[in-house]
């Protein structure tokens, strides 16, 4: 084990013999005064021989287990007796302590072993006393006395050291306590708080909930009172206006049977007036009949060959070549040709302006035109979708950064070119035009045009096949599609025409509350008189009619009746008909489809999609008619 070398601070004098006299010795110079000390010591003793100086003071580095000439006075303090001395008691040791001049004692020796201890220092000390004088065993006592009290001192500093130790561990142990404790109360504190704000969140989402559902049948309230109003106020213009209709229809029935005498007696005069002019004219008759009869014997070889000749006529023109005349060729009621190309001319126009626009102005427009095909693909069969989409728009249309020309157009276009949808977005796109149309009229021209363009039976109006020169020349005139130079199937086109049709067949029928559509039922109703009095019966003019019947016929049905049947009638009686005189398995399809409409009824009942689907909350209390 190791030792700890303590080194002592002896008495400045020791017989008057001065042992500190320069604090701040050096090296050298305290070598010198160690050997002018131990010649003032022998030249006193009265034995000198022990004492007597042989040879230099060396000092050595090394350490050496026996005696050596030079060795210190050290005082070693062994760890069996120091266990608890560290750094900062050596230092507190260190600063207690004086400035320290080593003294050489050449026959003193003390172990650094184990085993050394105060013991080996009083076994030396006869040595001492033989060798040394009396100032030097001064010297020693004192020096010994030094280090017993240092030692105590040592073992007092240690004792205090350690009641601190404790002390301080008491304290932090009492400390952590304290800690954990709080801790403890924090955490329970939190915990109770916490429960108590869950408490305060539930009453509170307790209270509102009861709010909202009293608030909402407070509103049901409402609605419930406002719809037996509006009832009662229809019940009294219904009641109201059958009083007025009862008064017309008695007006009109007596002025029909006014009207009904006064045909009588002109019909009774002009029967008489009829019966003289046949009697004079019979009269004048008999006798030009006696005065031509030998004429006509004359002249009756002429009269044979005249007849004849508007035959040869005929058969002359059929052999001409010459194309038929232009009502072969085109069948349409003349009135739908002239809406039609009033509709074309006006979207030439915009397309025209459009392209100006354009090439003057560097700002692209193609963002604005993306953003409406966006939201015409977004439209689907909800309140709420249609309600959002026709505002925005609106909004674009009424944006002042792009012109309201080609926001119409891009708007035209992309509604007719995404028909290919189901039947309820189809709706949903009606009720879209009529909204957008109802704040800028001008779009409904733009999209019938469209219509007209993508699909003539929108029109009405058909191309008779003999008329061109070639199947592929027809194909193209009545609107089928051309891709990589090859022309689409049939079912193809009849597919797209039936989207086109279903369309047209939604906008006609569309009615919203406080919005006006400009092109309506009475327009539907001239579409289906106008497509029964010039189209043929046909496969195209077939799906055509039954796509139209299927989405517009129930609306038709609830305006006009009775009319509405004598039409179906006349479908049913002459239409069908004609396509079942065609003889085309192809037809039968569409000839089972338009039969079934007509025998089952199917118009009685509303097609599926034509009332858009709505939130949960607007169905609960705003009313259909109140809705947009």
């Amino acid at each position: 084990m190791g030792a700890f070398k303590l080194e002592l601070r002896c008495p400045q004098k020791v017989d008057g013999i001065a042992l500190d006299p320069e604090p701040d010795w050096s090296f050298g110079a305290l070598l010198s005064e160690i050997d002018e000390l131990e010649r003032k010591i022998n030249s006193s003793s009265k034995v000198s021989v022990p004492f007597t100086k042989e040879r230099p003071r060396d000092i050595s580095d090394s350490k050496s287990n026996g005696r050596t000439s030079a060795s210190p006075f050290v005082m070693r303090v062994f760890e069996d007796e120091m266990d608890n001395i560290d750094s900062e008691d050596e230092e507190a040791l260190d600063q207690s302590s004086v400035a320290v001049k080593r003294f050489n004692f050449d026959d003193l020796y003390l172990s650094d072993s184990d085993d050394s201890g105060d013991d080996s220092s009083l076994e030396a000390q006869p040595c001492l006393m033989e060798k040394g004088e009396s100032g030097e065993s001064s010297l020693f006592e004192l020096s010994r006395e030094h280090q017993f009290r240092v030692k105590e001192e040592i073992r007092n500093q240690i004792s205090a050291l350690e009641t601190d130790l404790k002390t301080e561990s008491q304290k932090s142990i009492s400390a952590i306590f304290r800690v954990e404790r709080y801790r403890e109360e924090r955490c329970e504190m939190e915990r109770k708080l916490d429960t108590q704000y869950q408490r305060n969140i539930a009453e509170a989402l307790n209270n509102h909930l009861t709010a909202v559902q009293q608030d909402l049948e407070v509103r049901s309230q409402i609605e419930e009172r406002k719809i037996r109003i509006d009832a009662a106020y229809e019940d009294a213009k219904r009641k109201e206006k059958a009083l007025q209709e009862e008064k017309l229809r008695q007006e009109r029935a007596k002025a029909e049977a006014e009207a009904k005498r006064a045909e009588e007696a002109k019909r009774g005069e002009d029967a008489k007036k009829a019966a003289l002019e046949a009697q004079r004219r019979a009269a004048k008759e008999a006798a030009e009949r006696e005065a031509s009869e030998a004429s006509k014997r004359a002249d009756s070889g002429s009269a044979q060959e005249g007849t004849y000749r508007p035959q040869i006529n005929a058969l002359n023109a059929q052999s001409s070549g010459k194309p038929p005349a232009a009502g072969n060729i085109l069948k349409a009621a003349e009135s739908a040709l002239n809406l039609e190309q009033g509709r074309l001319q006006k979207l030439k126009q915009f397309d025209d302006e459009n392209q100006a626009l354009r090439l003057r102005s560097k700002e692209d427009f193609r963002k604005y035109e993306r953003q409406i095909s966006k939201l015409v693909q977004q439209i689907t069969g909800t309140k709420d979708s249609v309600r959002q989409k026709a505002g925005e728009l609106v909004n674009i249309f009424n944006d002042a950064r792009c012109p309201q020309s080609i926001s119409i157009a891009a708007f035209a276009k992309k509604v007719v070119s995404n028909c290919k949808t189901p039947r309820n977005a189809a709706f949903a796109c009606g009720h879209v035009i009529v909204l957008v149309t109802s704040k800028v009229p001008t779009a409904m021209d733009l999209i019938l045009a469209e219509l007209h363009r993508a699909c003539i039976y929108t029109v009405p109006k058909h191309y008779s096949q003999s008329a061109f020169e070639s199947k592929e020349a027809y194909y193209k005139a009545i609107g089928f599609q051309e891709d990589e130079g090859k022309i689409e199937s049939v079912d193809n086109y009849l597919a797209r025409l039936e989207s086109y049709m279903k369309l047209y067949g939604a906008l006609v029928q569309t009615e919203i509350y406080g919005f006006q559509n400009v092109h309506g039922l009475k327009e539907g109703w001239a579409w289906l008189a106008r497509f029964l009095n010039a189209l043929p019966a046909n496969r195209y003019t077939a799906v055509a009619l039954n796509a139209f019947l299927h989405m517009a016929g129930y609306s038709l049905f609830k305006k006009y009746k009775s009319q509405f049947r004598k039409m179906l009638n006349i479908i049913s009686d002459n239409f069908l008909n004609a396509l079942r005189e065609r003889g085309d398995s192809n037809l039968n399809p569409v000839i089972a489809e338009i039969d079934a409409y007509l025998k089952d009824n199917k118009f009685l009942r509303e097609p599926e999609g034509r009332s858009l689907e709505g939130s949960l909350l607007s169905d609960v209390y705003v009313p259909e008619s109140d809705y947009y």
